[in-house]
């Protein structure tokens, strides 16, 4: 029992640690939202300073071995629930000082291979991360070409994705497709070939795929509203993302719904303007792990941390949030 659990806390390495630790101040604040338990890397390190409770999420049934070998340690420090990011609000009873979030798939995910994430598997296709209402096999064999090639075009921008889309009808007509190797097949099949490229074929269908089958999109969206909702006022939300949809998406949270965005005119007398921003005045600086950390671990290579401090203001709804990136919102609900 205790060498599944160090073996499960071994694949995954927190992307940043340091730098997620520096910015939370973990010393002077007492409340914490870990939104991507994992491995427990971030709640770990965060419990090593006595005046902090950690409330964990993840909506990924695997961690839960890991999770409750730390609620035995700290009884009253540390609680989990499984739970999607979307439904954040309905365990925090409290304002919290910090929620953080760590995006994407996990290397426990990853490198299991049974879950079909990976186009190294010769598995089912699945690629559920818990608390899934459908697989990626479903989606495979159920959606219609249209919705296949919007799904693999948007999601995994996949130049080829209207021939991608349209192999895998033609495949699956004859023969029902149930497993990552006919994946792979049909996705390199269908796809010019190009030396030059250092990125595997299937990628960017496997990555379109998983969004949709998880919908991260929508999940991230509302996950990071609902932490704003739930951050005292100075409190910080913190995201690690590691694909340009992610990190576009935060960017556009934080900058757009900060002090300094919601001044229309710095000309325009300050007495006149009704603030109604979520965030504090917000620095477009982007956060990169280290050449150390990316040599020691090569899957931080694409990730960027951000962070934005809450305001003193009462919460209002980001209806803006939610229009920018409505069509990403109205593609993962096409199955619904």
């Amino acid at each position: 029992m205790n060498n599944h659990i160090s073996s499960l806390e071994t694949f995954h390495l927190p992307v940043m640690l340091n730098e997620v630790i520096k910015l939370s101040s973990p010393s002077s604040k007492k409340k914490f939202i870990d939104c991507t338990f994992g491995g427990g890397g971030y709640s770990k390190e965060i419990l090593k300073f006595p005046n902090t409770f950690v409330q964990a999420i993840d909506r990924d049934d695997k961690v839960l071995i890991i999770a409750k070998k730390l609620e035995k340690k700290f009884q009253e420090r540390f609680k989990f629930t499984q739970i999607k990011f979307s439904q954040l609000a309905t365990i925090a009873k409290d304002c919290v000082d910090t929620v953080i979030f760590d995006l994407g798939l996990s290397s426990i995910q990853l490198d299991d291979l049974d879950r079909g994430f990976s186009f190294k598997s010769r598995k089912k296709l699945n690629m559920t991360m818990g608390l899934n209402d459908l697989t990626a096999l479903e989606v495979i064999n159920n959606l219609s070409e249209k919705d296949l090639k919007s799904v693999i075009k948007i999601l995994g921008d996949e130049k080829e994705a209207n021939k991608i889309a349209k192999n895998i009808i033609k495949h699956r007509n004859i023969k029902k497709i149930t497993n990552t190797v006919d994946l792979v097949r049909i996705i390199e099949k269908s796809k010019k070939k190009n030396y030059s490229s250092k990125i595997n074929p299937s990628t960017k269908t496997f990555q379109a795929l998983r969004i949709f089958v998880n919908k991260e999109i929508t999940e991230l969206i509302y996950g990071i509203i609902n932490a704003t909702k739930i951050l005292k006022p100075g409190g910080k939300i913190l995201v690690v993302s590691f694909h340009s949809l992610e990190d576009r998406i935060v960017k556009y949270f934080f900058t757009n719904f900060s002090k300094n965005k919601s001044r229309p005119s710095r000309y325009f007398p300050e007495k006149e303007i009704k603030d109604s921003s979520l965030f504090d005045e917000y620095k477009n600086n982007v956060i990169r792990p280290s050449k150390k950390e990316i040599e020691q671990n090569n899957r931080s290579r694409s990730a960027k941390l951000r962070f934005a401090v809450r305001s003193k203001n009462k919460f209002s709804f980001p209806e803006g949030l939610i229009e920018k990136f409505k069509k990403y919102l109205v593609l993962e609900s096409i199955n619904d």
